[in-house]
C-alpha cells in the first residue's frame, strides 16, 4: 500500500532516530547510543542524569531564557534534562493553565530560571487546552518538537481543536511513537467524527492494549454505531472496567436504555464488581428509563455493594432521581438523606429545583449549603438568571470571592438568556482572563440576540488576538452571516475555518449548509455535503431543510427516504415543509408514517400538524392530533395548549373554551389565540371580556392583542370601543401602532359606513398607507356601494400590486351593483391586459374523514348530478318561503335568469347541497370557503337552515358565519 498513512506505519520509520546534531553534548550522543537503528523491539535502558558542568549549565540558562529562546535556533529536546527542583512551578503552570489563566501561567514559566522537559511540556499542554494549538506548536519547536509526550500533547491538542490534518502532520513527524502516540492518533479520528480512518489507523497498530481496544470501541459508541461496537466488544481480548462503561454509555447515547441495563447485568453475571465510573454510567441509563423500580433496585444494590457513602455514586442516585419533574420530591427526601455532600451535590440539587421550576427551593437550598462553593454559586446564579432573576444573579456572582472563569461565563451567558447584551458585553470587557468559552459565549449571544454585525466584528478580534476561533466560535459566527445573508463575510468564515483545519468537521459543515442555503447557494450546499467524510443524522437533517429552503420539495423528500437513519428532527423538517407547501394530507399522511416506525412526535410536530388542521377546518384530524398529545403527556405544554385552541376556534369547536379553563397557567400567546379565536366568529363582547380579565390576571397586552381586540370590534360594529382601544395602546401602554393597527381602524369605521371618515384617516396617518389599507377601505366600499371613493381606493391597489385579482374583482362589484356595465367592461379588459386571473371560489367540507373540495360551476365531483338536482330542489323550495336570488353579485351583463342560474352553482351553494345529501337528518354541516361569501350566498344559506333545521357553520376568508334557525351569528355585518 501507499500514502501517507502506510507510509507513515512503515517500522523502519517508526524506530529511526533523529540524525545527530553537531552541538550535541556527550550526554546528549550517550542517549542515542541507547536508541537502536533497526527495528528490533526498543528497550529502554535506566539512565542516570547527571548535572552537565558549570559552563553548559550556565549556557543552558541563557538558552532557556525567554528572550533568548525565542531568538535562538531550537533547542534539541535531549538538552532541557529532568529535574525535580521545578515541580512546584510546573504545577502552578497547569493549575493556572485548567483555570484559562494562560497569560498568568506564561508569566510563571518566562520567570522560570531553570526549565526542565516537565516545565516545557506543561505549558504546551496549557495552550492546547485552551484551544491555543499553534501557541503550543510554537513553543514546541522552541525545543525541536520536545519528547514523545509534548508530541502526544500537541496531538490531542489538535484532535480537540478539529484539526485532523495538523494532529496526522504531528503524528506523522513523531520520530518515536509508542502505543499512547498511537491510541492519541485513534483518539483524535474518533473524536471529530472520521470513525472509518480510526479503524484503518487502530488495524495498522504494530501493537494494542485494551486502552487501544476502548478507544476505537468508543468511536464506534459515540458514532452511534452500536452493531459495530458490539461486534469489537466481542472480539476484545481483554475486557476491563472502562470497555463495559463504553458500552453502556453508547447504548444510553441511542436511548436504547434498556439495553445499557442488559449490559450492566450481563457484567455483573460475569462476575465482575462494578466500580464508581461504572455505576455512575448505569444511573445515567437507569435514570432515562423512567423506571422507579429500577432506579429504587439498583439504589439498594448500590447500598448493599458498599458504595452508600460514595460521594459520586450518591450524588448520581441523586441526578438520575431529578431526571424527572416528577421525582423532584423523591430526589429531595434522598438528598436530605445523605451522609455525605460534596460541592457537586450541591450544585445538582440546585439546579434540578432550578430547572424544575422551584427557584424558591432552590434558594433554599443554597442558603443550607454550609461551603458555598464556587460550583455551588454558579449553579444558583445560573438559575436565577434561567427564571429571569438576573439581578438577584449579578448580586451572587458579585459576592464570589474569586469566580473562575466558569462562573464569568455563567454570568454572560445569564445576561445573554435575558437579552441584556450590553451588560454581558461589560462584563466581557472586564474579566481578567478569558478562554474559547468566553469568546464563544459572546459571539453566540451575539448572534442569537440579533446583533450578528457585531458577533462577526468580535470573531475579528478574536483573530486579531492571535487565536483561531473555536468549533463553537465558528458554527455561531456562521449562524450569524445566515441572520444576516452575508455570504461573502461568510465566504472568509469560511475561508478561516479551512484554515484552522476545521472544514471537515460535522458541526462546522452542518452550520456552513444553514448559512449557504439560507444565502440561496443550493450549489455549495450541495459541495459541502457531498465533501463531508461523516455524515450524520444532523448533516442529513440541515440538507434537507436547506432545500426545504430553496423550494425543492421532493429532493428533500428523496433526501429524507435514503437516510440511513432519521431522528425527530428529521420528522419534524419533512412534515413542516409539506405543511409550509400547503400539502397538509402529506404532512398528515407522513406523521402516520412517523407512528407506524414508533418514533414518538414532540411539541413542534404537534403544533404543525393542530395548524394543519385548523387551516383546513379538519376538526377530525385535530381531534386525533389532541389525543396522542394527551397520551404523550404533552396536552398541557403552553405551546400545545395554544395551538389547540387556535386549532378548536378555527374549526368552530367550544372545545378551545375547555383546553382554556383546563390550562394552569396561560401566557400573552393563550389571551392572544382566545381574543382572536372570538374575533375570528364575531363575537366582540366576548373577546373584550376576556380582554379584561387579562388585564385582571396582571398579563400586559402586546400589539397583537390590540389587532385581536380591534378586528373583533370590525366584525361586531362596535365603533366607540374599537377607537378607545386604538387610543389605549399608545396612552395605556406605550406602543406604537403598526400598519396592521391602522388597518383594522380603517376596516372598522368603513364597514360601519362611515367610508368618508375611513379615508381621512388614511391621509391623517402618520405612517405610508399599504395594500392591506387600501384594500380595507375597498371593501367598504364594495359594501356601501361608494363608486367614487371605492376608484380611488381601487387605483391605489392597482399600482401597489397589480396582479392581485381580488382589487379588481371587488371594483367590478361595485360597478356592477350599481349598474355600470361599461365601466365593468373596462376594469375586465385592465385585467387581461395585466395578465391577471380571478381566484375561482372554492369550498371544502370533512365528512367520514375525506375532504370533499368544490369550485364555483364545479362539473368535476363524483356526485355533481345528484348536487344540481338537489340544488334545484332547494331553489324551488325557499323562493316558495320568501327567498330571492341577489343578481345584484353577478358580474356580468346578461339576464336576470342567466344570472339566477350564475348565482345557483357558487361553490358553498353546492357543498351546502352535497351536505344535506350525504349526512344524516340534523346533523350540523361545516364548511370552509377561501373567499368572502357573497350576500346571495348568505341570504341562501338562512333560508337553508331555516327550511331544513340544520345547523350550518360556514369560515370563509374573514370569519365564521354560524346559521341557526334562519338567522347569522354575524347579524348581517360583515
Amino acid at each position: 500500500m501507499s500514502g501517507p498513512l502506510y507510509g507513515a506505519l512503515r517500522p523502519e520509520i517508526l524506530w529511526r532516530p533523529a540524525a545527530p546534531r553537531n552541538r550535541c553534548s556527550n550526554f546528549g550522543r550517550r542517549l542515542l547510543l541507547l536508541i537502536p537503528a533497526a527495528p528490533t523491539p526498543m528497550v529502554f535502558l535506566p539512565i542516570k542524569w547527571s548535572k552537565p558542568p558549570m559552563p553548559h549549565r550556565q549556557h543552558l540558562r541563557r538558552f532557556l531564557s525567554s528572550a533568548t529562546a525565542r531568538a535562538a535556533a531550537p533547542i534539541p529536546a535531549w538538552l532541557v534534562p529532568r529535574s525535580s527542583g521545578t515541580s512546584a512551578q510546573s504545577a502552578r503552570i497547569r493549575e493556572l493553565g485548567r483555570l484559562g489563566r494562560l497569560s498568568e501561567a506564561r508569566e510563571v514559566f518566562d520567570a522560570m530560571p531553570f526549565r526542565d522537559i516537565i516545565a516545557w511540556n506543561s505549558m504546551i499542554f496549557a495552550y492546547c487546552n485552551n484551544g491555543m494549538p499553534d501557541a503550543a506548536r510554537s513553543l514546541a519547536d522552541t525545543i525541536s518538537g520536545g519528547n514523545l509526550r509534548t508530541g502526544t500533547i500537541l496531538l490531542s491538542g489538535y484532535a480537540r481543536a478539529g484539526r485532523v490534518r495538523d494532529a496526522r502532520r504531528v503524528f506523522d513527524e513523531m520520530p518515536l511513537r509508542n502505543t499512547v502516540a498511537w491510541n492519541a492518533m485513534v483518539t483524535c479520528y474518533v473524536q471529530n467524527g472520521d470513525i472509518t480512518l480510526a479503524r484503518r489507523m487502530f488495524d495498522a497498530m504494530p501493537s494494542r492494549d485494551v486502552s487501544s481496544w476502548n478507544t476505537m470501541l468508543t468511536g464506534y459508541c459515540h458514532s452511534r454505531q452500536m452493531v459495530d461496537a458490539k461486534n469489537l466488544f466481542e472480539q476484545m481480548p481483554e475486557r476491563n472496567m472502562v470497555s463495559w462503561t463504553v458500552m453502556i454509555s453508547g447504548y444510553v447515547l441511542i436511548e436504547q436504555h434498556g439495553k445499557a441495563w442488559d449490559i450492566f447485568r450481563m457484567m455483573h453475571y460475569e462476575g465482575m464488581s462494578p466500580e464508581q465510573p461504572n455505576l455512575v454510567s448505569v444511573l445515567s441509563a437507569i435514570s432515562n428509563l423512567g423506571n422507579l423500580n429500577i432506579l429504587e433496585s439498583i439504589h439498594a444494590f448500590v447500598h448493599k455493594a458498599g458504595f452508600e457513602r460514595d460521594v459520586v455514586i450518591s450524588t448520581a442516585i441523586l441526578n438520575a432521581y431529578t431526571r424527572g419533574v416528577s421525582m423532584l420530591d423523591t430526589a429531595v427526601k434522598f438528598f436530605e438523606g445523605m451522609t455525605e455532600r460534596n460541592e457537586y451535590t450541591w450544585s445538582t440539587m440546585i439546579a434540578s429545583l432550578s430547572q424544575g421550576g422551584r427557584i424558591d427551593d432552590a434558594v433554599a437550598v443554597y442558603q443550607r449549603d454550609p461551603i458555598k462553593s464556587v460550583p455551588s454559586r454558579t449553579a444558583m446564579l445560573t438559575g436565577l438568571a434561567q427564571c429571569g432573576r438576573i439581578n438577584d444573579a449579578r448580586i451572587l456572582f458579585d459576592q464570589i470571592p474569586e469566580p473562575n472563569i466558569v462562573s464569568w461565563n455563567a454570568m454572560i451567558t445569564g445576561y445573554m438568556q435575558n437579552e441584556m447584551v450590553d451588560e454581558a458585553e461589560g462584563l466581557f470587557n472586564r474579566m481578567p482572563f478569558r478562554n474559547t468559552i468566553s469568546w464563544a459565549g459572546m459571539i453566540a449571544g451575539y448572534a442569537q440576540n440579533g446583533r450578528s454585525e457585531q458577533a462577526l466584528v468580535l470573531l475579528q478580534a478574536l483573530h486579531r488576538n492571535g487565536m483561531l476561533p473555536s468549533l463553537s466560535s465558528l458554527t455561531s459566527t456562521f449562524f450569524a452571516c445566515s441572520n444576516i445573508e452575508a455570504l461573502e463575510t461568510g465566504k472568509q468564515v469560511h475561508s478561516l475555518a479551512v484554515k484552522a483545519g476545521c472544514q471537515f468537521n460535522s458541526y462546522v459543515c452542518n452550520a456552513l449548509i444553514t448559512m449557504y442555503a439560507k444565502c440561496r447557494n443550493i450549489g455549495f450546499v450541495r459541495q459541502i455535503f457531498d465533501r463531508m467524510t461523516v455524515k450524520d443524522t444532523v448533516s442529513y437533517n440541515s440538507l434537507i431543510a436547506a432545500l426545504v429552503q430553496n423550494n425543492m420539495l421532493e429532493e428533500a423528500r428523496d433526501t429524507f427516504d435514503n437516510m440511513p437513519s432519521r431522528d425527530v428532527v428529521s420528522w419534524t423538517t419533512i412534515i413542516s415543509a409539506y405543511a409550509q407547501a400547503d400539502q397538509g394530507n402529506e404532512a398528515a399522511e407522513m406523521f402516520r408514517n412517523m407512528l407506524q416506525v414508533h418514533e414518538l412526535p414532540n411539541s413542534p410536530i404537534l403544533t404543525i400538524l393542530l395548524g394543519i388542521g385548523g387551516n383546513l377546518g379538519a376538526s377530525k384530524l385535530g381531534q386525533q392530533i389532541h389525543t396522542v398529545a394527551v397520551k404523550l403527556g404533552m396536552d398541557s405544554g403552553l405551546i400545545v395548549a395554544n395551538a389547540l385552541i387556535s386549532m378548536y376556534f378555527k374549526c368552530g369547536s367550544a372545545d378551545s373554551l375547555k383546553v382554556f379553563d383546563s390550562m394552569e397557567e396561560q401566557d400573552i400567546f393563550t389571551w392572544n389565540t382566545i381574543i382572536t379565536g372570538y374575533a375570528q366568529h364575531g363575537l366582540g363582547r366576548e373577546a373584550i371580556r376576556m380582554y379584561q380579565q387579562m388585564e385582571s390576571a396582571g398579563v400586559l397586552p402586546n400589539e397583537v392583542t390590540f389587532v385581536g381586540l380591534l378586528h373583533a370590534c370590525s366584525h361586531s360594529g362596535l365603533v366607540d370601543e374599537g377607537r378607545q382601544f386604538f387610543k389605549s395602546m399608545s396612552s395605556d401602554y406605550g406602543l406604537t401602532p403598526l400598519l396592521e393597527h391602522y388597518a383594522c381602524m380603517v376596516d372598522l369605521l368603513g364597514r360601519a359606513g362611515d367610508v368618508q371618515g375611513a379615508l381621512e384617516f388614511i391621509y391623517d396617518m402618520p405612517i405610508e398607507p399599504d395594500a392591506v389599507i387600501w384594500s380595507a377601505l375597498l371593501g367598504a366600499c364594495k359594501i356601501h356601494k361608494n363608486v367614487e371613493i371605492g376608484r380611488r381606493a381601487a387605483e391605489k391597489l392597482f399600482s401597489i400590486e397589480p396582479s392581485n385579482a381580488g382589487n379588481y374583482v371587488m371594483l367590478s362589484n361595485i360597478y356592477s351593483s350599481q349598474g355600470m356595465w361599461d365601466e365593468v367592461a373596462k376594469v375586465r379588459k385592465l385585467m387581461k391586459e395585466q395578465g391577471v386571473n380571478k381566484e375561482p371560489g372554492c369550498s371544502w367540507m370533512q365528512i367520514k374523514n375525506r375532504m370533499h373540495s368544490f369550485v364555483t360551476g364545479d362539473e368535476e365531483h363524483e356526485q355533481i348530478q345528484d348536487i344540481h338536482a338537489t340544488l334545484r330542489e332547494l331553489y324551488t323550495l325557499l323562493k316558495a318561503t320568501g327567498y330571492v336570488p341577489d343578481t345584484e353579485f353577478v358580474l356580468h351583463d346578461i339576464d336576470e335568469e342567466q344570472k339566477e342560474s350564475s348565482l345557483l352553482y357558487h361553490s358553498e351553494k353546492l357543498a351546502v347541497a352535497y351536505g344535506l345529501l350525504v349526512t344524516p337528518k340534523g346533523m350540523p354541516i361545516q364548511i370552509m370557503k377561501n373567499l368572502r361569501i357573497c350576500g346571495d350566498c348568505h341570504a341562501f344559506v338562512k333560508f337553508v337552515s331555516h327550511v331544513t333545521k340544520r345547523e350550518i357553520d360556514i369560515r370563509d376568508g374573514n370569519r365564521f358565519h354560524h346559521f341557526r334557525n334562519g338567522n347569522c351569528s354575524c347579524g348581517d355585518f360583515w
